[in-house]
């Protein structure tokens, strides 16, 4: 099975320049976890919920003040939209990360993968389960 298959395709995101408060609405108006942010249309980094509560709300810094990419985990861990599932899924428990920007063959994010999508839209119970424990364990 292809990435592709399991993909969200055209997700929302941002560029490095867009303040974090807007990243945040973007999350909740989406009901997102994690906004790619772009460079010219290719994923730079990402910015998680986790991000923004971990590395601004924890230290009193304003959200209407701090831009993405001073928040963004760096570089985005990106995988091609006709990669194997199982090879996106290996990627996902080897980075120990939730979800994964989808690029297309120039690079430019055509999607997204999440590890709930792997619930959703795969058969591969084996494949869910190892994923899930690896990545769902405190880091």
């Amino acid at each position: 099975m292809k990435v592709r298959t399991v993909m969200t395709p055209n997700p929302v995101a941002a560029a490095a320049s867009t303040y974090l408060s807007e990243v945040a609405r973007k999350m909740l108006d989406n009901d997102v976890g994690e906004i790619p942010i772009l460079h010219e249309g290719k994923p730079i980094g990402v910015v998680t919920d986790r991000d923004i509560v971990v590395r601004l709300v924890a230290y009193g810094q304003d959200p209407k003040q701090v831009r993405a990419e001073d928040c963004m985990t760096s570089p985005a861990i990106t995988i091609e939209q006709n990669a194997d599932m199982k090879d996106c899924a290996e990627l996902m428990v080897r980075e120990k990360i939730r979800r994964i920007p989808i690029v297309d063959d120039q690079g430019l994010l055509c999607g997204i993968v999440a590890l709930a999508d792997l619930e959703r839209r795969t058969d591969m119970r084996s494949l869910k389960a190892e994923v899930f424990r690896h990545v769902s364990q405190p880091h």
